[in-house]
């Protein structure tokens, strides 16, 4: 049984559709990601994961039961840990351990405040007793996910988890997150514009666009406005000056997706109906649920991403900075 179900559901903000879910399913110690544009609603489902608020229409289940904000079924299960980490003006152990207080939980506390801290690393009795403000950026994100930790929770929603956190920071927030998964079972929907990071410990990465959920999460989304170039061709001038080709769109405005491209490694003539554009290699990922190797191709400010068996990179010698080109057919792409 999917540990939530949503069906149906629709959700509005001063008239204005922000969410419209047909069906979404996460299933039990699953870790799920969330990827797209601001604005595209990521935050507003994990609230509605969260049970802050409720959908305007359509139910969402917990464990096959149907709830709404602050249910008894599953209020003290879900826990959500925001963009910004709030602390409250005490100690770290206070902090952490604060949760626990609220909800009566006093059994072991020390024991389970430290092994919270343990696992973002920042264990230490010395670490504890620090307060607040003595914190950084990252250290104030890893103690509040620590408080979250520590309450065992079956459901742990992440707003953009490494937004405001330096490279060492979200190394060790993203290995909390995979014990945590491990070592507690947790479930764990993640929002992050970072999809490098979510592709190395998600299962599942859904594309959110306008409210809409779809895809695989490899999806390249390009954004209007769009140009009338010549006869019968649309498209837009890139950062670097080359043109990116599309069919007609439904409007000037519309974005576009392109799922669907090869990367060679010199400038050879296109297939029929092909076009071409040159990139640079900038990042190479081990992508977790398919063993596959995901390349990162830079051209102009659009990133374009796709997927190797690690055989094709080594045949092909693709690595950070290597110039390449990618070959798409303006006829497959599809609109939003």
């Amino acid at each position: 049984m999917p540990i939530f179900e949503i069906t149906s559901l629709k959700h509005v903000y001063a008239g204005k559709t922000v969410l419209d879910i047909d069906h979404f399913t996460v299933q039990p110690a699953s870790i799920v990601g969330l990827i797209g544009p601001n604005g595209s609603g990521k935050s507003t489902l994990l609230r509605l994961l969260g049970l802050i608020e409720k959908p305007s229409q359509g139910k969402i289940l917990f464990d096959g039961q149907p709830v709404e904000p602050f249910s008894d079924v599953a209020r003290f299960q879900i826990t959500i840990l925001p963009q910004e980490p709030f602390l409250l003006k005490r100690s770290v152990f206070n902090n952490v351990s604060y949760g626990m207080n609220l909800r009566g939980d006093g059994a072991h506390v020390s024991d389970r405040v430290g092994k919270a801290l343990s696992l973002v690393g920042l264990a230490g009795d010395d670490f504890m007793r620090r307060p607040w403000y003595a914190l950084s950026g990252g250290e104030a994100q890893r103690v509040a996910l620590a408080a979250r930790l520590a309450l065992n929770p079956r459901v742990l929603l992440m707003d953009e988890p490494t937004a405001n956190v330096d490279a060492a920071s979200a190394q060790l927030i993203k290995a909390a997150a995979l014990k945590a998964r491990k070592e507690l079972g947790t479930t764990l929907v993640v929002a992050s514009h970072d999809w490098h990071w979510l592709y190395e410990v998600c299962d599942d990465i859904l594309l959110v666009f306008k409210g809409k959920i779809f895809g695989t999460g490899r999806e390249t989304l390009i954004l209007g406005p769009w140009k009338h170039l010549t006869a019968g061709n649309w498209g837009k001038q890139l950062s670097d000056r080359q043109l990116l080709w599309v069919p007609q769109p439904p409007h000037i405005d519309a974005a576009a997706v392109i799922d669907s491209f090869a990367i060679e490694e010199e400038d050879s003539q296109p297939a029929t109906n092909e076009k071409v554009l040159q990139g640079v290699v900038s990042r190479l990922s081990l992508e977790k649920k398919t063993g596959q190797i995901l390349a990162t191709i830079m051209v102009g400010d659009l990133a374009f991403s796709i997927g190797l068996t690690p055989q094709q990179t080594q045949a092909r010698t693709i690595f950070p900075g290597k110039d390449v080109f990618i070959h798409y057919r303006p006829d497959r792409i599809n609109w939003v």
